[in-house]
């Protein structure tokens, strides 16, 4: 039996990790030697999700990779959003094992992407699968799977196991039925999973918002996320103009 234990963590996982509570060998299962069977360990759920995530875009783009909450930009942003990030990202693993989200919203230039980023960080830093996109570019890759050998529901079962997904640009997609569609497929399925989100949008106005990305999933994201609204001017004219 222990000669399987490395070979089921390579074909699931690629290599035998470390157990990050020091339950297991690293394979995701446990194994009792006096019956000779195995079972689920603690970690085996973050590991498959891991696992799913691998070509997803995980990234965090180089201008946000150096930011922090003691410097700016973003000691420059509204104090109570970044209080209220802050102390999201401080407790980052019991947010996402809760399934809680957060939803920055407010006009260009405002802090929502950095602050969005930082949440992102957070949560790769513990160890946790992370998928980061902008919308539009999210839909690309979507639309991408129709011509290309990897199968869409693969795509989209992926995007559902990542432990966080980090969507920028929320409405600025131009919609259509087949837009709404998925955008809709994907948050219903991380709200019936319990899976976490962080969202970013320019529209302030939920009427607005409902028309272009549609009710339902406005009312999804609602429950899923707390809404932190920016309505702060927009600091990339302070440095163009410095």
């Amino acid at each position: 039996m222990s000669s399987l234990r490395p070979i089921a963590s390579e074909l699931l996982y690629g290599h035998a990790d470390q157990c990050p509570f020091g339950l297991c060998d690293g394979s995701g299962f446990r194994y009792e030697v006096e019956t000779n069977t195995a079972y689920d360990c603690r970690c085996r759920a973050q590991r498959v999700a891991l696992a799913k995530a691998r070509s997803l875009s995980a990234v965090i783009p180089r201008r946000y990779r150096d930011v922090a909450f003691d410097r700016p930009p973003v000691t420059e942003i509204d104090l109570p959003i970044v209080v209220a990030t802050r102390r999201f990202a401080d407790t980052i693993g019991e947010k996402l094992d809760a399934g809680r989200g957060l939803w920055f919203m407010g006009p260009v230039g405002t802090g929502k992407t950095t602050l969005a980023m930082l949440v992102s960080k957070a949560a790769l830093k513990t160890g946790r699968s992370v998928a980061i996109y902008s919308l539009p570019r999210l839909l690309n890759e979507i639309r991408d799977t129709h011509r290309a050998e990897r199968s869409h529901v693969e795509l989209l079962d992926r995007l559902t196991a990542v432990d966080l997904l980090h969507v920028d640009d929320v409405g600025a997609e131009r919609t259509t039925d087949w837009v709404l569609e998925e955008l809709y497929s994907i948050v219903n399925a991380r709200y019936e999973d319990q899976r976490s989100m962080v969202i970013t949008t320019n529209i302030l106005d939920r009427e607005a918002l409902c028309g272009q990305i549609t009710e339902r999933t406005v009312s999804r994201l609602t429950e899923m996320c707390d809404e932190l609204p920016l309505l702060g001017h927009d600091h990339r004219m302070d440095l163009r103009v410095g």
